[in-house]
């Protein structure tokens, strides 16, 4: 995440001159490389230095939300865009899960794997080694895709062939256009942090992504902390099990249901209710520990598939009020601005939870919101917080 930081702004930048697509592609190159040699790690430090060069050069996540509000129609952005969230959100849910299922093979699988394999001796080459393929798969499909930059919604309106869209990247064909690009291209760098209406969506999707990565962080932690502390008492593998069940109910609603949903009432709406309904759910994972048996894995799947629904709608929302908040030469920046700031949130987010869970044990015997009931509570806090930060006079959204 801190390397992400460091350049996200740059690598937007880069997309706004050169185009998406280079900047994807060389991303996804990037986490097959280093995703490699995270699994290959034979120490502390190599491991962090993989992963800091990983996310420093790895600027492909902005350019994407590019890429998917000017791939499609005006009316169609809100279902391109959730479905760059619903890929990011099932990231973050199988992810861990083939971690949870992959690592150690040697130890859960010692039928299959030796101790003295390769997959022995680097205990979480495995998953990483998955991942890295499917990356490779992914950007040799990559380099099918249309280029978008300079792409002149109204002439190609009634156009969305293959051959209208590449054509279309070429647009500033003389030398005078090109002057001016650059010009103009120049001065809406320096205007994108005095404009509020993107500045403030971007502020409020860091406070939803605090809550979300501090989550994704207690959530695990609590499932498989012991009975007797508030937990679940599950394994590594159960807590994989929830999460890919998470993973399939989420990718339904947000390409069948989200898009008409967000037509209906609007993104900021959608975002609010979300929001609100995000609340009752975090707070009742503590009370869900006191359930067995086939009771408890129906309502711990429901509640959790409906947590990563909840937040999943409400930071796509905000990533349609960030796209629309900018003009076409400036979404690549302001994407690279907005995973700077979220960036930054969510390296802090894990450590906040780890820390909250941890003093949360510590208080079983309070009188006022004991164990994890505490730490779902501040939870909903951020919640909140970041739903009072969708109103005015705070959010502002840019008139069209």
């Amino acid at each position: 995440m801190f390397g992400r930081v460091l350049t996200s702004v740059l690598w937007g930048m880069i997309a706004d001159r050169y185009g998406r697509k280079p900047v994807m592609i060389f991303g996804i190159i990037v986490v097959v490389v280093f995703n490699t040699l995270f699994g290959l790690s034979t120490s502390f430090w190599m491991a962090v230095t993989t992963r800091f060069l990983l996310g420093s050069l790895n600027g492909a996540l902005g350019p994407i939300r590019a890429y998917a509000s000017e791939v499609s129609r005006p009316e169609h952005q809100a279902l391109a865009l959730s479905l760059v969230s619903v890929a990011w959100g099932i990231g973050l849910i199988i992810g861990p899960a083939i971690g949870g299922f992959l690592a150690m093979p040697a130890e859960k699988y010692p039928d299959l794997i030796s101790k003295d394999s390769l997959f022995g001796r680097f205990p979480y080459l495995l998953p990483c080694l998955c991942i890295s393929m499917f990356g490779l798969i992914v950007c040799v499909v990559c380099f099918w895709l249309p280029e978008t930059l300079h792409r002149n919604h109204e002439n190609n309106s009634g156009d969305d062939s293959y051959e209208a869209l590449e054509a279309s990247s070429n647009v500033y064909t003389t030398k005078e256009d090109l002057q001016g690009n650059e010009k103009s291209h120049s001065a809406s760098k320096k205007s994108l942090l005095k404009n509020w209406p993107l500045m403030s969506s971007i502020i409020v999707y860091c406070i939803f992504s605090l809550n979300d990565m501090a989550y994704a962080e207690i959530f695990s932690l609590w499932a498989v902390s012991p009975r007797k502390l508030g937990g679940l008492s599950f394994s590594t593998d159960d807590v994989g099990v929830v999460l890919a069940i998470s993973g399939v109910g989420l990718f339904t609603f947000q390409t069948l249901l989200y898009p008409r949903v967000e037509r209906l009432l609007g993104p900021i709406m959608v975002s609010r209710i979300t929001a609100v309904l995000t609340i009752p759910v975090q707070q009742s994972f503590p009370f869900i520990a006191m359930l067995s048996g086939i009771s408890l894995s129906i309502v711990l799947n429901c509640a959790s598939i409906l947590k990563n629904l909840f937040s999943v709608c409400i930071v796509t929302g905000l990533f349609v009020l960030q796209n629309r908040a900018v003009d076409q030469d400036q979404r690549g920046a302001a994407n690279g601005i907005a995973m700077t700031g979220v960036s930054l949130f969510k390296a802090f987010g894990p450590a906040m939870g780890g820390v909250l869970f941890s003093w949360s044990q510590k208080r079983q015997d309070s009188s006022f919101l004991p164990g994890s009931q505490m730490v779902f509570f501040i939870l909903n806090v951020i919640t909140v917080i970041g739903l009072i930060t969708t109103y005015e006079p705070f959010l502002v959204v840019r008139a069209h």
